[in-house]
């Protein structure tokens, strides 16, 4: 039997934009899913009878599950077309909603939230990977921009339009509602997503081989600052808006759609940053974000005009992050870009249970301005790690044999 090629030396596929656009919405889908319950607490709380904190759980378990299914799913799935795991993972959304509107109690409760985030993780694991498939090597930026702009607008969507029509026909409906939209998502990605047979068997020890190739580790390293520096400063944003900026809840609201709308223009410019330059594009978004922390540290609250603006400019720049470190993964392993899918998820899930942590405890300690001043540093010394370590051209299980001075089979 022949060795398949990897993924690089392939020909271009044509590209399949109706497909990027059906996984876009399974993102806008997910991810809606996902904070759903963040704007629907209090409602579902008082119908479940159980404690907001208890409900709040429905929002934490997603980190860990979604971390272990980021994992886990490429050797699971190793011998599975990557269609019909995609697929599959749509219907597990769709059973999620579903027993979430109708769950009587906590304990299905969590059960539809563990299948949401299973589903989550799986399918963040696999989407760079599917994406080098469905377009030529030059398009990819693009179309990872396209597949990431899916989050901020499903951000925006749970956020407002969550409490809004939870307040309207219950929080019940809108699950039901967000099970329709995925209901919708699945047909469109049967009819537009190919055939997409496994390219090599990938068992869980791929994980730790590509770990050990050169750089990697640095990579790795720099994508846990940078997100853990971002999840510490959004978690406490609004107490920093409302108790340094002194911002009403008009302003407020104001301030935050200006944020989610920047994200999304940044995350669509991405594309664009990352076709002149992936290592600039690594380097100044997280600089430009460090540098904000702390001038949000220093100068908060001299204007509120400022304060949001400083606010909507790091929405921006955060918005190319999550493209900027997908791109680099496809570039970096292009054959084993699924395993390598799979760290950043689980990298990214930890970075936001550490940065909602770590802000927790500087919160405490300092207040919400030495929150600002510490996802500052975590974010400039990610930046730096860019600098001194991180690269992005491809890295082969045979650099890492030459790099260890020993031979490879």
């Amino acid at each position: 039997m022949s060795t398949p090629l990897p993924t690089a030396a392939r020909p271009a596929p044509p590209s399949r934009w109706f497909a990027v656009i059906a996984l876009t919405l399974g993102v806008f889908s997910l991810v809606m899913a996902e904070f759903l319950p963040a704007s629907l607490l209090t409602p579902m709380a008082e119908s479940l009878a159980i404690s907001e904190g208890q409900a709040g759980q429905a929002v934490t378990v997603t980190a860990v599950v979604a971390l272990l299914s980021g994992l886990l799913v490429t050797a699971v799935t190793q011998r599975l077309d990557r269609r019909h795991v995609l697929l599959a993972f749509s219907l597990l959304m769709i059973a999620a909603n579903l027993v979430v509107a109708f769950a009587p109690g906590l304990a299905w409760l969590l059960l539809g939230r563990v299948l949401l985030d299973i589903a989550l993780g799986g399918f963040w694991a696999l989407s760079a990977a599917t994406v080098m498939r469905l377009v030529s090597e030059h398009d990819v930026p693009r179309a990872l921009s396209l597949l990431f702009a899916g989050v901020p607008i499903a951000t925006i969507s749970a956020a407002a339009l969550g409490s809004y029509l939870g307040d309207l026909f219950g929080w019940r409906n809108v699950f039901l509602l967000a099970t329709a939209i995925s209901v919708a998502t699945l047909i469109f990605q049967y009819v537009t997503l190919p055939r997409m047979t496994p390219e090599r068997p990938t068992p869980l020890g791929t994980l730790v081989s590509v770990m050990k190739r050169p750089g990697m580790m640095v990579g790795i390293v720099a994508i846990l600052l940078v997100f853990c520096g971002h999840f510490a400063f959004f978690t406490y944003v609004r107490p920093f808006l409302e108790g340094v900026s002194h911002m009403g809840i008009n302003a407020l609201s104001s301030t935050l759609l200006a944020f989610g709308v920047a994200n999304f223009v940044g995350t669509l410019a991405a594309g664009y940053l990352i076709e002149r330059s992936l290592r600039l594009t690594l380097l100044l978004m997280p600089l430009a974000m460090g540098s904000l922390g702390w001038l949000l540290a220093t100068l908060g609250g001299f204007s509120m005009g400022t304060d949001a603006l400083m606010v909507a400019l790091w929405g921006f720049a955060f918005g190319a992050v999550p493209v900027a470190w997908s791109t680099w993964i496809t570039r970096v392993v292009p054959d084993e870009a699924e395993s390598g899918g799979g760290l950043i998820v689980a990298s990214i899930q930890l970075a936001i249970a550490l940065g909602a942590a770590v802000g927790g405890v500087v919160f405490g300690i300092g207040g919400v301005l030495a929150v600002c001043a510490t996802a500052g540093t975590l974010l400039l010394a990610g930046a730096a790690l860019v600098v001194a370590g991180v690269k992005t051209r491809p890295v082969s299980a045979t650099a890492e044999c030459s790099a260890q001075g020993s031979a490879c089979d």
